[in-house]
């Protein structure tokens, strides 16, 4: 998919673009050649995964791509280190669509038991600033919307989450315990835990 996307872009210059940064991604990024990791960054294609899946395959990917394919699985840390953009999400309805599980796949890479091998290269799992981001930012920017939203900033829509717990301090197994309180779109609070 890189070639592809490599040969449009060259043969469009960009000032003949209608698009000039036309931000293609790689939709489940997830198991890639770590060769062509670099790449991302250098064609400016984002790479758009959603962090639960690396948990969810966590019991057979070892078994079905084999060590050395697993050193380009959900290399989100090599990734970012590259300089390349990672969108993610929660792909709902395959996955659970629960934020809090994928903000915990990313930072933990455990499934939600806890459970982690020595094929599952831990030293990938993002920060929880670069898990935050991803969800927020990251995916604001691969829509073209980073300037409406993606972060609480002034000028930007008011859309955010009251969690019943500080996700940035809190022990990893706690983040799947932490529950919305409230949901704010626009400004207008349109959902309040009961």
């Amino acid at each position: 998919m890189l070639d592809l996307y490599e040969q449009a872009l060259d043969l469009v210059p960009v000032a003949e673009r209608r698009v000039a940064d036309p931000r293609w991604r790689i939709e489940h990024a997830q198991i890639l050649n770590p060769a062509d990791i670099p790449r991302f960054a250098k064609l400016k294609i984002i790479a758009s995964m959603q962090p639960s899946h690396a948990i969810g395959d966590l019991y057979f990917a070892p078994k079905r791509l084999g060590s050395a394919r697993l050193a380009g699985a959900y290399a989100w840390q090599t990734l970012l280190q590259s300089g390349a953009v990672l969108a993610a999400g929660s792909d709902a309805p395959v996955e659970r669509g629960e934020p809090m599980i994928e903000f915990y796949a990313a930072v933990a890479r455990r499934s939600l038991d806890g459970f982690a091998n020595d094929d599952w290269h831990l030293e990938q799992r993002m920060t929880r600033e670069q898990a935050l981001r991803a969800l927020t930012l990251g995916a604001a920017y691969a829509a073209f919307e980073e300037k409406e939203r993606g972060s609480i900033e002034v000028g930007k829509r008011a859309d955010f989450t009251v969690l019943s717990a500080d996700i940035m301090q809190i022990p990893e197994p706690e983040l799947l315990k932490t529950r919305c309180l409230m949901t704010i779109v626009g400004g207008e609070v349109v959902y309040e835990a009961r």
